[in-house]
């Protein structure tokens, strides 16, 4: 079980440890009356704070803001309180905010989230050399690999996606990210000679599944999967039904800068009011938006990306031309699932206008899609009025 420390009054105060030590405990953040501002930084640190209370803060990450409505002092549910935990994991944070009666609970359903994910990570991996992934891509290329069902229902759910947006969004992308530098390294130009044996280890349909025996092979040697585009949302929602099956009401659970899950709403609210960021204006908001059971993803370029020659390449790519999506901003997805939002974000920003019509077309009607692009304009499919 993780411990957190406790105080035994609440006191407003702002830390700041660096990654090394984040990754032996997660901490907690509660403040009386108020809700904590959490602010992911750059360059390896983080930073909790407390704030006076007020009818509205926001929470500022990377690509989405989040903000918790407050409680009635005097309702029904002024025995709960809003809590904070934050958990590295898969390469970014993971942060919790929960609504429970006190702190050992909060501690325990935080323990419980965390601990799912990191069973996830151990599985799906692609940085990880003895992870479950690690361990298809190294042998699916010569034999079937019989693998275990939570990995199997991962692939399964990848190669849907795959299916649904004709090959926009490609879990098979593992040697084209090496190819373009975004794999453990800073960025790098390749040749169309360096891209040519990469065209052959890269597509979805050279994955075969056989639910039947659970396993999996590649039809080509070098197929290299990369679960990117998909794998924090699978964690959040596999997160979210052990919540679920524990009782827990109201609970927001944000995998770093990409992807949210909303259950529930807080307290005396409709649900949970997301800011979702303009990608041309730092600090403002291109939409509010409010969720209930439900999920949503960015996709977007700000964070991950490298130039050369003058020219800023995306970490985002299309798998059909094995380069860099170019002129799209961000893409932002509302989709029941986070898994489902996760994966569609991603394929929204690197389809055109039309395939984006064509998809959404077959898509759910719960779904909704706004598109921000390099030349300012804006596209929405559904979204909900402000």
């Amino acid at each position: 079980m993780r411990r957190w420390r406790q105080r035994k009054k609440p006191i407003c105060e702002k830390k700041q440890v660096s990654r090394a030590a984040s990754q032996q405990v997660s901490k907690p953040v509660r403040c009386a009356n108020s809700f904590p501002p959490f602010t992911i930084r750059r360059k390896g640190y983080r930073s909790w704070s407390c704030s006076k209370p007020v009818a509205t803060i926001f929470v500022f990450l990377a690509a989405l803001a989040l903000s918790p409505a407050s409680f009635a002092q005097g309702s029904s549910h002024s025995s709960v309180q809003l809590y904070t935990r934050v958990h590295p994991a898969m390469g970014t944070d993971f942060t919790l905010y929960i609504y429970a009666a006190d702190t050992a609970t909060a501690d325990r359903e935080a323990e419980r989230v965390f601990s799912m994910v990191d069973q996830l990570e151990s599985l799906l991996s692609n940085y990880q050399s003895q992870s479950e992934l690690s361990r298809i891509n190294a042998n699916a290329g010569t034999h079937a690999v019989t693998t275990d069902p939570e990995t199997f229902r991962f692939l399964e759910e990848s190669l849907a996606w795959s299916a649904r947006s004709d090959g926009a969004f490609d879990i098979t992308v593992g040697k084209l990210m090496k190819a373009w530098g975004f794999f453990r390294s800073t960025g790098h130009v390749p040749t169309e000679a360096e891209l040519a044996p990469v065209r052959a280890e890269t597509g979805w349909k050279r994955v075969v599944l056989n639910a039947g025996t659970r396993t999996v092979r590649f039809k080509a040697p070098g197929v290299e999967l990369d679960p990117g585009g998909i794998g924090k949302g699978f964690a959040v929602d596999a997160a979210i039904e052990a919540l679920r099956a524990e009782g827990v009401k109201a609970a927001l659970l944000s995998a770093g800068s990409s992807t949210i899950y909303a259950l529930g709403a807080p307290p005396d609210a409709q649900g949970w009011k997301v800011r979702v960021p303009d990608p041309e204006h730092k600090g403002d908001a291109i939409s509010t938006v409010t969720l209930r059971d439900t999920s949503l993803s960015t996709a977007n370029c700000s964070e991950k990306h490298f130039v050369a020659g003058g020219h800023q390449y995306c970490h985002i790519m299309d798998p059909r031309t094995l380069r860099p999506v170019e002129g799209r901003l961000q893409a932002t997805v509302i989709a029941p699932s986070a898994t489902d939002s996760d994966a569609l974000s991603n394929a929204m920003f690197v389809l055109d206008e039309d395939g984006r019509k064509r998809l959404m077309g077959s898509l759910p009607a719960a779904d909704a899609v706004l598109i921000v692009l390099a030349n300012g304009s804006v596209e929405k499919y559904r979204w909900p009025r402000e």
